[in-house]
């Protein structure tokens, strides 16, 4: 199995469940993300037999046919992954999210094989759904069509890239659901929404829900950007891993489809909510610093999961105040990179 990106967040979780399943592993990662090589060495001690690596670029056109050659299928998580960078360094960007992924499918294509691609892509493909009525329910933003209220935003909704993120993310989500359609590559595409969970190294670009507790767990403040009240509905690391395993093992049924990946509506919640539930779980008051909306920035997005449900047979995603838990838990007792310990308990 290969994970490209295995070393990053959802990475690792996805190659611990794959090497846990008795699947041997290769890891293709750049390691150039700070705190990686921490979730590189875990995987390693709990796998020594199951877990290879390949440090190199995923531009690397080289180094990534010597990893797909082999492979029963790839996972491609590898990316550039701020919206932030990519208006920064939009070259990188496109490197990063669009080329990498273009060298990735054309190894399978010139491989002759019908190796199962499965894609993280991103909710951003939408844009920023600047056209969806917003009505403020408490601390939060509700569409007023109650369909999108009760549903979220369903895989039909037309895309939208905005921000070069948005761009080289988009651009490669349509590569390979194509390879599927042109060339008969079995290929499936996960536009994610928020992910959270044990061995995130939130940083305010990315990782929102890891950054604000570890910022809670030190007593720092926390950056708000906009009003707070935008929503996003948030998955555990779990239930993204199980979601992803599903689509490899249902592959012959479910290529060249995409699929809206998110805790749904019932785990939709706005900034200041979470906020206030890390509140709760920390015991102290969290400061805020507000600044203007960022680039790009969805006011409201939920992900309407039923199609993955169905196709993929999921089940239910773990409430988010019960994943928060789990994940103060974790950066309590194991973060290896947040010291001294004695701050965060």
């Amino acid at each position: 199995m290969l994970v490209t990106g295995g070393a990053g967040f959802i990475g690792c979780n996805l190659a611990d469940r794959l090497a846990s399943d008795g699947h041997d592993v290769l890891i293709y990662d750049a390691l150039s993300r700070p705190g990686v090589a921490g979730n590189l060495d875990w995987l390693r001690q709990r796998h020594p037999q199951r877990i290879s690596v390949a440090v190199a670029d995923i531009r690397d056109n080289s180094a990534v046919n010597a990893a797909v050659a082999d492979s029963q299928a790839v996972f491609h998580l590898a990316a550039q992954v701020a919206v932030t960078t990519s208006l920064t360094d939009p070259l990188e960007d496109f490197g990063a999210n669009l080329q990498g992924t273009f060298l990735v499918l054309d190894a399978v294509r010139r491989a002759g094989s019908r190796t199962p691609v499965i894609f993280a892509s991103t909710n951003k493909v939408y844009g920023d759904l600047g056209d969806v009525a917003l009505d403020l329910s408490g601390s939060a933003y509700v569409p007023r069509e109650l369909a999108l209220r009760a549903h979220g935003i369903a895989e039909d909704r037309p895309l939208d890239f905005h921000t070069p993120y948005g761009c080289s993310k988009g651009a490669a989500d349509q590569y390979v659901l194509d390879w599927a359609r042109s060339y008969g590559v079995p290929t499936a595409v996960f536009r994610m929404s928020c992910i959270y969970g044990p061995r995130q190294m939130g940083t305010e670009d990315q990782g929102w829900v890891a950054h604000f507790l570890i910022r809670a767990l030190r007593g720092d403040p926390v950056s708000i950007y906009g009003d707070g009240m935008q929503v996003r509905d948030v998955l555990f690391v779990e239930d993204a891993v199980e979601a992803y395993c599903a689509a490899w093992r249902k592959i012959g049924a479910v290529s060249g489809r995409a699929y809206n990946l998110g805790g749904g509506p019932a785990n939709a919640v706005s900034l200041l909510q979470v906020l206030g539930c890390i509140e709760e779980i920390t015991g102290r008051r969290v400061h805020r610093d507000h600044a203007d909306w960022r680039a790009g920035d969805q006011r409201w997005y939920v992900s309407d999961t039923r199609r993955a449900a169905r196709d993929l047979r999921l089940n239910p995603a773990l409430p988010w105040h019960r994943g928060l838990v789990m994940l103060a838990d974790w950066l309590r007792g194991e973060h290896p990179a947040r010291q001294p310990m004695e701050v965060l308990r």
